[in-house]
């Protein structure tokens, strides 16, 4: 019998960072992130992991991301960022993780969702692996395009819920999950030049049989095989025509009937 689990073609050997946020070893997340680094490594690629409570990463910012930071001065987070970042002197343990993410091609994050988002500690990773002058600000290059800070980059959300899916829904009481995970899609990853992905996400994860696990495997595997060759979320570029000089989209610009948060989504194939 034909393997017909794949049809894709193999892309040539590429480079993933993996981000996993939750703090038991036997958790359904750390098996999805030991799954993920196995079959991508499988699949020919280097992997590298950022497992976040293994390393007791620290999740405030504060002076101690920046040594040169004199104790008797106001900490302006934004510019002492900058400088720290564009002169090299950031803390050891951030200039790590943002080593990572240049090494990377795609980055992974994993995570449970607590609270409609990411638990505090990759909020954490975040704030403090992207600063002014490495992920966003003048000294890169604009936001909101594929040739931003990060530019050249794919990034997957992969995720597990306890809600059923029907509360993410168009009418669910949580709210549409692309309208919950905006602030990490489009604000995070598209601000900074990386293009997402359709995120994964496991719901009813409260409970999960042994039979739905090997399912999502299954699919699991089916979205990391198409990593690299998947159509990313078609979100607008700042530059380029949709927005004015104030950041707004031009009138006119999305398709008949479409509002909220949608307007920044390009129709696909257009």
């Amino acid at each position: 019998m034909t393997d017909t689990t794949s049809t894709r073609p193999r892309p040539r050997r590429k480079k993933i960072l993996v981000v996993s946020a939750h703090p038991e070893p036997r958790s359904l997340n750390a098996a999805l992130t030991d799954f993920a680094v196995g079959h991508l490594r499988a699949a020919g690629h280097e992997v590298k992991v950022s497992d976040l409570y293994a390393m007791k990463w620290k999740a405030a910012v504060d002076a101690d991301d920046i040594p040169d930071h004199a104790a008797d001065q106001r900490l302006d987070i934004l510019a002492a960022q900058e400088r720290a970042t564009l002169a090299g002197r950031l803390s050891a343990d951030v200039t790590a993780e943002q080593d990572k993410v240049r090494w990377s091609d795609a980055v992974v994050l994993q995570f449970p969702m607590w609270w409609f988002s990411v638990p505090a500690i990759l909020k954490g990773w975040i704030d403090r692996v992207f600063t002014n002058g490495f992920a966003h600000g003048p000294a890169v290059p604009p936001p909101y395009g594929e040739d931003g800070a990060l530019g050249g980059r794919r990034a997957l959300l992969s995720m597990t819920i306890g809600a059923r899916e029907s509360a993410f829904s168009d009418r669910g009481v949580h709210g549409n999950l692309t309208d919950v995970l905006h602030p990490l899609q489009h604000g995070v990853l598209w601000f900074t030049g990386m293009a997402p992905l359709e995120p994964f996400a496991v719901y009813g994860t409260v409970d999960l049989p042994e039979e739905r696990f090997a399912a999502v495997l299954r699919e699991y595997g089916r979205r990391l095989d198409g990593l690299f060759t998947d159509e990313p979320v078609p979100f607008r570029a700042l530059v380029g025509g949709d927005y004015g000089r104030d950041m707004r989209l031009l009138p006119g610009v999305e398709a008949p009937g479409a509002g909220g948060l949608g307007i920044h989504v390009r129709p696909r194939g257009a």
